[in-house]
């Protein structure tokens, strides 16, 4: 068998034979060698890439807690299952110690953990995710039987019909126009009734906004942006979109009240929720970018890690997320910085200067730069976009922010962990221009670098499928949507 470098060198020479009988396109070329070296990997790694049936596509995503108490409230997209959490702990036998998230969304891996009896920490970045951890950890700690008879009063009365003020509803570019002006003035009212309740009761009437705020407007989350529907005035693409229904908002946010009411009595709860002790979640959360957080932590203090990272997928949280973001307070500069801050997944990231943020990362780097199956896949990236072949530019930087970053990230990972802590990471496979990423091998690889080994990496019986563009051009190829299970040393 060669080794991948004489292959992929072999490669090389025979895309520069001048024979016209011989010569093969570039760009079956590039991709026949990235191919052939993926391939290799796979070949390397058939032992530890094994199907598990439990990873349905409801339990490596949000749609699993659409049925469970609490987690249901706001429909995080990004997120997956406390269902996958619980899984896991059990799976592995994780029942004391430090639980640690450093892509905390919406708290499933925290708030799942200290049902566990764990310490739960973790890093977000939105302030969307935030809020709903903050929310959630004063309903957990804080709440009071009183403060539920206010939401019950809320959800029989409705006292925002009858104020005669309201507060105008902050709007940011890229969301004018996103509500009709009924709601726009329902919400102004309710936002004004709002400031008559004690903190916690705020707290929570204003997440019950916050979760409604897709049902109520022309826009419908789509990965890389808002999609806009045809009532909302805007210029509309050639096809055409019908979201269907669009909720009133006195009916939407009536039911958003009654369901956080029932969720709270439910038998779903740990026993009457103030009736008697509960199991409170213990949770310490670093609000800012993950970059920025890790190297200021601690060694070896971590039992265990569940987290998914954003995918490298060009989704941009910062539009799908952008209604909540300005009702949040978030202006143009802010949305601006929040996206450069993001770990590189969408394409309007700029480069990021890493050695710059934490100069011990060199080590991470070097492994980056020396991994031959990644370092092909970005030389092949950059000669499509010299090709002018791209459907956009920022495509190569992308990609390439995306693994150095994650590089970095899993090396704060090793220095968190105990030794024996397991890692637990959901992630897809992406495909640019006909390339199919083995991101689950490539993160694997370096993870073994970098103080980890990989014991395991599962996946979901339900492939992913390509963009209809992908498959006109390049045809089909199913992706893998794994969970990597690494161990440290």
């Amino acid at each position: 068998m060669l080794k991948v470098a004489t292959m992929e060198k072999e490669l090389i020479q025979a895309s520069q034979v001048h024979d016209p009988a011989l010569e093969l396109a570039p760009l079956s070329d590039e991709l026949r060698a990235i191919s052939i070296l993926n391939d290799l990997a796979e070949e390397r790694w058939a032992n530890r890439l094994v199907v598990e049936p439990a990873l349905s596509r409801s339990i490596v995503s949000f749609q699993a807690n659409k049925a469970r108490a609490v987690y249901r409230w706001y429909k995080y997209k990004e997120a997956f299952s406390a269902g996958l959490v619980e899984y896991f702990l059990d799976r592995y036998q994780i029942s004391s110690g430090t639980l640690f998230d450093p892509f905390a969304g919406s708290g499933t891996a925290l708030f799942t953990a200290g049902s566990f009896g764990l310490r739960a920490e973790g890093i977000e970045l939105l302030p969307i995710g935030q809020k709903i951890i903050e929310t959630k950890q004063i309903i957990d700690w804080d709440f009071t039987s009183s403060d539920v008879d206010r939401l019950e009063y809320w959800s029989r009365e409705k006292p925002w019909r009858i104020a005669t003020n309201q507060i105008a509803i902050p709007e940011l570019r890229i969301t004018k126009g996103a509500y009709s002006e009924k709601t726009l003035a329902g919400m102004g009212k309710y936002l004004a009734t709002v400031s008559s309740e004690n903190e916690r009761v705020q707290q929570v009437l204003m997440f019950a906004l916050l979760c409604i705020l897709e049902s109520i407007s022309f826009t419908r989350k789509d990965g890389q942006y808002l999609r806009w529907d045809y009532r909302s005035g805007r210029r509309q693409p050639s096809k055409i979109f019908d979201k269907g229904r669009i909720l009133e908002f006195d009916e939407a946010i009536s039911d958003k009240i009654d369901q956080i009411i029932i969720d709270l009595q439910s038998d779903s709860t740990p026993g009457d929720l103030f009736e008697v002790p509960r199991t409170k979640t213990e949770i310490q959360l670093h609000s800012g970018s993950c970059l920025s957080i890790l190297p200021n932590l601690s060694s070896e203090y971590v039992d265990c890690i569940i987290t998914s990272p954003p995918y490298c997928n060009r989704y941009d949280y910062t539009r799908t997320y952008a209604l909540e973001l300005a009702l949040l307070g978030s202006g143009e500069e802010d949305v601006l910085k929040l996206r450069q801050e993001m770990l590189s997944c969408t394409v309007e990231n700029r480069a990021k200067n890493l050695l710059s943020i934490n100069p011990s990362w060199q080590h991470a780097i070097f492994c980056a730069d020396n991994h031959e199956l990644l370092q092909l896949i970005l030389r092949y990236l950059e000669s499509q976009n010299e090709l002018d072949l791209l459907n956009n530019t920022g495509i190569p930087r992308m990609v390439r922010g995306y693994f150095y970053e994650m590089t970095c990230v899993i090396a704060e990972l090793s220095r968190l962990c105990k030794p024996g802590a397991r890692v637990i990471m959901v992630n897809d496979n992406v495909r640019y221009a006909g390339a199919s990423i083995s991101v689950d091998i490539i993160l694997s690889e370096l993870a073994e670098q970098l103080g980890f080994v990989a014991e395991q990496i599962l996946v979901s019986p339900n492939g992913k499928g390509n963009s209809s563009q992908q498959m006109g051009l390049h045809g089909r190829d199913k992706l893998r949507k794994c969970v990597y299970v690494w161990r440290k040393l």
